[in-house]
């Protein structure tokens, strides 16, 4: 019997991928680059987020009242893990200005008279300045001290009503009517690192995998490679993306697997659903980024350009991916656009996955959704195929009927 020959698509394919591996062992730098980018950008969000969220924020405290009640608040605002008491001022110019150098993040205000008021059944006024231009650092302060705050408040009461004659279980009563339990989904421990690094580092890996997609193709442009690329494909631009890719996507995904793997098995981070459901998002996210990227650096033929509108088109899916801002809650030309980014598919499919443990029957929509990402690849293979035709057309010499062999001129007409 005869051996089967191969197909023309897996011998295209298999020329280019061997061509791409050549380029890849002579010219390694640039995916080492990208690589020891990757993995500053993890370790980096590692170190800083390894407690979980920012402790010991430095507040402060305006003590106009100097008694014994205020000095005891003072020392249980200290007592607190997410603040720390950085001074304490007499009066709130001083407080203002250490806000305004930077020095502490918020503070408390302790009118005079505080502990007269208190005694004679007056509601003391206590006021809680908060510099929100630090949005994380502000908003923690200000959970930290208006907590203390109620529980201050709480005590007071407690004491009054002991002091009426009431008993511990009453008094529980009527000061805490109501008691309710919080139930944190999905990050129990209010983990700053598990929201950070379980979105922005897959975020960061599509960005500079879409960007290092535009490079190759628009490399080849600069080098005058292209059509000796296409060439070893049989002419097929299609099959020469695919094979030129190919390398990158298993190394990438290689690189969002080992990051899975550290952050939800190493790191502890929660993950509820299924392993391989993330791995293959994860695999989706890279294909899309590299879709996308072919897209965009075969539509437009300028490298430079096609390196601009990679790096435009990325950094606006940080915004619009729905982890730092919900999308819902955007104008709805931004809520439509949302959708045409990868990272926003993946993020939805992180959220069923890891957080709300659901299985296929919830992801289905999202993977295929990344998988129509693969119209913009044949899209971008048959704009390269369209601007090569035209540039054969132009390079075509003009008819020539002069006995010279020269082209017809006006003035060799007449």
């Amino acid at each position: 019997m005869k051996a089967r020959k191969p197909s023309v698509m897996k011998t295209s394919i298999s020329r280019v991928l061997r061509r791409e591996l050549l380029r890849i062992r002579r010219h390694p730098r640039y995916l080492i680059i990208l690589t020891l980018g990757i993995v500053f950008m993890f370790v980096f969000f590692a170190t800083m987020t390894h407690e979980g969220q920012p402790l010991k924020l430095p507040v402060a405290v305006v003590d106009m009242d100097g008694t014994y009640l205020s000095r005891r608040l003072c020392h249980e605002i200290d007592a607190t893990p997410g603040v720390s008491v950085h001074a304490v001022y007499n009066n709130h110019t001083e407080a203002r200005k250490a806000m305004q150098r930077g020095d502490i993040f918020a503070f408390y205000e302790i009118p005079q008279g505080t502990y007269n008021d208190l005694l004679q059944f007056r509601s003391p006024h206590f006021v809680l300045y908060v510099n929100s231009a630090y949005m994380l650092a502000g908003t923690l302060s200000y959970k930290q001290l208006a907590t203390m705050g109620m529980m201050a408040s709480g005590a007071v009461q407690r004491e009054i009503y002991r002091k009426k004659g009431y008993k511990d279980d009453q008094i529980m009563g009527l000061i805490q009517p109501v008691e309710y339990d919080t139930r944190t989904i999905g990050n129990p421990w209010i983990n700053y690192g598990n929201y950070l690094m379980t979105t922005l580092i897959p975020a960061v890996i599509a960005f500079i995998v879409l960007m290092h997609t535009s490079y190759l193709i628009a490399r080849e442009r600069q080098e005058r490679t292209l059509r000796r690329w296409v060439r070893r494909a049989g002419g097929n631009t299609l099959y020469a993306l695919i094979g030129k890719m190919l390398p990158y996507t298993c190394w990438y995904a290689l690189l969002c697997l080992l990051a899975n793997l550290i952050m939800f098995g190493f790191m502890g981070f929660p993950m509820e659903g299924s392993w391989l459901l993330m791995v293959l998002n994860s695999l989706l996210l890279v294909m899309a980024s590299q879709c996308a990227g072919c897209f965009i650096a075969g539509c437009i033929p300028d490298a430079p350009l096609a390196m601009s509108v990679s790096a435009i088109y990325s950094a606006v899916s940080f915004s619009l991916s729905g982890f730092s801002f919900p999308v819902d809650s955007m104008p709805r030309i931004f809520y439509s656009a949302a959708w045409i980014y990868p990272i926003r598919h993946y993020y939805l499919n992180f959220c069923n996955i890891a957080i709300f443990g659901n299985g296929f029957g919830h992801c289905w929509r999202q993977f295929c959704s990344l998988l129509v990402f693969g119209v913009l690849l044949i899209a971008g293979a048959f704009m390269m195929q369209w601007q090569l035709k035209r540039e054969d057309r132009a390079a075509l010499p003009l008819p020539t009927d002069s006995p010279t062999g020269e082209p017809l001129t006006p003035e060799t007409t007449v």
